[in-house]
């Protein structure tokens, strides 16, 4: 339905809260910058808002409210940028008790997409969310995206702060919002909402929104959080980490999350406390989607205590009387520290904010910062290959001529499309031939502005002073005072001591050896067109078993210690204790063929280390050691490629087996499993010289 433009009739306030109460109660009232916000979002002018505000102030009922009031006034729906399907789900539900007919674009309903696009021909849907990725889908952005920005009513940007590379969280597919805003007719209004952006990212995301002539309207409030009491509780290690969790989960009030750093430790958090007999469950990246809802389903019902967490559960969760959130590790920023424990006392009077640094915080820190934007020759290597093919290619095809990993190389891309220099269409990627510049001193910029949050993160760790001020200090909060509710503002330090007993315990379940790891099925796509002919599934005869690893290197047990091993990269000889370690995984491991021969994977890096524990185990385990395979004359270690691609090509030629295999079963030995591609073509080798299988073992893998 297209928008009347002419003699609009002004929103007033009593209208407004009257559609307030239809979502928030009877008694519900709009809070001034709210109706700060309708008022300009429905003046008829086409006003650009961003608001920012904390958790639980009511920003989705600013962009219902106003929806409904510009509908009534003939507006056409209103479109919602939202980034997770969780968020949506609360979202659509939201709408429906206030009588908004509200539908999802997402890549969960394609088999709705159709109905979708006639109830809104129809003018049968005042809501559409849509997720960022949407936005740079080819047919979605050249056929859907056109009609929705012709009779779009109100464009909502949520969690705006992903659009700024300044931001905690900055997303590649939200760059493609300012193409969006940029098709709507003048008179449409725009509203931005976020909990965490700091002076600096707010005035990134509002000069974005900025319409001709007019600046974006900012409303900031106050960040204060009167239920949250934050603590912070150094403890000694990891045993004494968990144990606190397992001693302390039942005495925190209501139910809760509780964020590790990484997938494997959140999984690693999720069984041992399970074992402890508490109700808890893990979300992580890894988690499948269905059962990411069932048991967001679950927590909400307060059928589990906590869900264990990496940040997959941050934005779009709403549990208004979620009681407790507790840090197993810091975030890198005050910023997404202050998001994350946001998720909690929005509707009680109480919730706890537990941190529990770690160890190796600043190691895994320093990891993900590794997988920021690509160097120039990174860059410049892909717009080469796109323009010489001359043709779309896909992020497969890709792999095979530019040596990113597929997340990093697919994040290039989406900024690359973004500021014109490639495009995505229908088979992949092709150039635009347009003039493209490495930002070198913007990135450099960003680098230096992520390690400044991580010093503020260990100041938070230190302070002295109000934990809650220092927050909302880092978000540039004017109003930040003392909350007298931490622990540095009232004196009172939470429990840290735990019983040596449940200590034990603790320690003993970390130090429970013995990761699985499956074996490669499947060539890498895109080989042949590099001339490498392999393609589709390993042939079973030339494939190896599932391997073992005694832990993952970001394992919060035995990761420790291999970290210490394996991290400055001597060749020395494996530790006893490590040794044992691994001696307990083969003793669990449930063959189905016990190796009679070990090998040696031959390493250029630490051939002592290797072959010094193949040679241990085989004597241990009465098998013969068959000694290292080997390698063409004049190896020498090359860098790891980043992709499936890259390294099978590097490491296809580079074994050999110069020895005799009996008939039977090998078991193949190397210090760390990467890719995975040298274990494959290494068995492969060992299978075609008469092994009839061969299992990989590896002191760790790389994650």
């Amino acid at each position: 339905m297209a928008r009347n433009e002419e003699h609009i009739e002004p929103a007033t306030r009593d209208e407004a809260e009257h559609l307030l109460r239809a979502l928030a109660g009877a008694h519900a009232r709009l809070r001034d910058d709210q109706w700060r916000a309708i008022e300009a979002l429905c003046d008829g002018s086409g006003r650009r808002v961003l608001l920012v505000q904390r958790t639980g102030f009511g920003k989705s009922a600013v962009y219902f409210a106003a929806t409904a009031l510009l509908r009534r006034r003939g507006a056409g729906p209103t479109v919602i940028v939202s980034p997770l399907l969780a968020l949506m789900r609360n979202q659509i539900e939201a709408a429906e008790r206030a009588g908004i007919r509200a539908r999802t674009i997402n890549s969960a309903n394609p088999e709705d997409w159709d109905a979708i696009g006639e109830a809104i021909a129809a003018d049968e849907i005042d809501v559409l969310l849509i997720s960022p990725e949407r936005l740079n889908n080819p047919a979605f952005r050249d056929h859907q995206l056109p009609k929705l920005a012709a009779g779009c009513g109100m464009l909502v940007v949520d969690e705006a702060h992903c659009i700024s590379d300044w931001g905690h969280d900055f997303r590649p597919d939200y760059r493609r919002i300012a193409t969006f805003i940029e098709g709507l007719p003048g008179a449409v209004p725009v509203l931005a909402t976020t909990a965490t952006a700091n002076a600096r990212v707010s005035a990134d995301v509002a000069e974005q929104l900025d319409a001709a002539g007019a600046a974006t309207l900012v409303l900031r409030g106050s960040l204060d959080r009167e239920s949250l009491r934050l603590s912070v509780i150094d403890l000694p290690d990891n045993a004494h980490r968990m144990a606190w969790l397992d001693e302390r989960l039942p005495k925190l009030p209501g139910s809760g999350i509780v964020y590790t750093l990484t997938v494997a430790a959140a999984e690693e958090v999720a069984e041992y406390l399970t074992e402890r007999g508490h109700a808890v469950a893990s979300y992580t990246g890894r988690t499948d989607n269905a059962e990411r809802l069932e048991r967001e389903e679950a927590l909400l019902g307060n059928e589990l205590k906590a869900l264990v967490a990496t940040s997959a559960l941050g934005m779009g969760f709403d549990k208004p009387d979620l009681g407790f959130v507790v840090h197993l590790g810091a975030p890198s920023s005050p910023v997404a520290y202050y998001q994350q424990i946001g998720r909690a006392g929005r509707a009680c009077e109480r919730a706890d904010a537990v941190l529990l640094p770690g160890s190796e915080d600043r190691a895994i820190w320093e990891y993900f910062g590794s997988l920021s934007f690509p160097s120039e020759d990174a860059v410049r290597r892909t717009l080469q290959v796109l323009a010489e093919e001359g043709r779309p290619l896909s992020t497969a095809a890709l792999e095979t001529r530019v040596d990113l990993r597929r997340t990093r190389l697919e994040m290039m891309l989406k900024v690359l499309d973004v500021d014109g220099a490639v495009r995505r269409v229908k088979g992949g990627w092709e150039a635009t031939g347009g003039e493209w510049r490495y930002d070198a001193e913007r990135y450099a910029t960003v680098a230096a502005t992520r390690e400044h949050e991580q010093r503020r993160m260990l100041a938070y760790e230190a302070t002295g002073e109000c934990r809650l001020q220092f927050l909302r200090n880092e978000l540039d909060d004017a109003e930040a005072a003392p909350c007298g509710r931490c622990d540095n503002c009232t004196g009172e330090r939470a429990e840290a001591g735990v019983s040596a007993e449940v200590v034990g315990e603790a320690a003993a379940a970390l130090s429970r050896p013995g990761v699985a790891f499956e074996a490669k099925r499947m060539w890498p796509t895109g080989m042949p067109s590099i001339g490498i002919e392999l393609k589709g599934r390993i042939p079973a005869d030339r494939g190896a078993e599932s391997g073992r690893a005694l832990a993952r290197l970001s394992d919060i047990g035995w990761g420790g210690p291999l970290r210490g091993l394996l991290s400055d990269g001597a060749d020395r000889e494996v530790p006893e204790d490590v040794f044992a370690a691994v001696v307990e995984v083969l003793a669990a491991w449930e063959w189905g063929e016990r190796p009679s021969a070990v090998v040696s994977m031959g390493s250029l890096t630490r051939p002592g280390m290797v072959n010094g524990l193949a040679a241990r185990l085989a004597a241990l385990g009465r098998m013969d050691y068959l000694g290292p395979l080997g390698r063409p004359p004049g190896a020498v270690p090359a860098a790891r490629r980043a992709n499936s691609a890259q390294r099978l090509r590097q490491v296809l030629d580079a074994f050999t087996v110069d020895v005799a295999v009996p008939a039977g079963s090998v078991l193949l030995v190397d210090d760390v499993r990467d890719s995975g591609w040298s274990l494959t073509v290494a068995a492969a080798r060992l299978r075609e010289a008469g092994a009839t299988a061969v299992y990989p073992l590896v002191l760790a893998l790389q994650a």
